[in-house]
């Protein structure tokens, strides 16, 4: 629909540090690796790219000054929020590449550790410039409403 850049920030990380972030994780810990996403976000930040969209991992507007970069920055900040059971049922099945849930053992554990990181970083989701609900909703009428929030 539009003619953007994309950049999925984990992979970017990733292509940089030449290792898979559940690597970083288990060889160099949480915080070498939320050092590191700090350090990739500005370096993207003060780039000043044009008519890119970053799709930023779940921790990142978290940790240290990341939130206040992103707010002070040219980009739009968008939190797309999809109930708990839908992010269970989508995480379930990849809970292995990501550091932070591989040891959930249960979809209810998996679902209890969801509702309690919802909770805990909701102050930072929510400082998003625009919310949008996804729940119900095609991907084709979440980009028609991304599109009408940004144009």
């Amino acid at each position: 629909v539009l003619d953007y850049t994309f950049i999925d920030f984990d992979a970017y990380i990733e292509a940089e540090e030449g290792a898979v972030i559940s690597e970083i994780f288990s060889k160099k810990g949480e915080i070498y690796f939320r050092k590191r996403e700090a350090y990739y976000l500005n370096e993207l930040v003060m780039s000043n790219l044009e008519d890119t969209v970053i799709s930023l991992g779940g921790g990142t507007p978290c940790y240290g000054t990341n939130l206040d970069l992103i707010k002070s920055s040219h980009f739009t900040s968008l939190y797309l929020t999809t109930s708990v059971q839908e992010l269970t049922n989508r995480l379930w099945t990849e809970r292995e590449k990501r550091p932070v849930i591989n040891t959930q053992d249960s979809k209810s554990n998996l679902e209890e550790f969801i509702r309690k990181h919802l909770f805990e970083r909701g102050f930072y989701y929510n400082q998003a410039k625009h919310v949008v609900k996804t729940d119900t909703k095609t991907t084709s009428q979440i980009v028609e409403e991304i599109i009408s929030l940004l144009f």
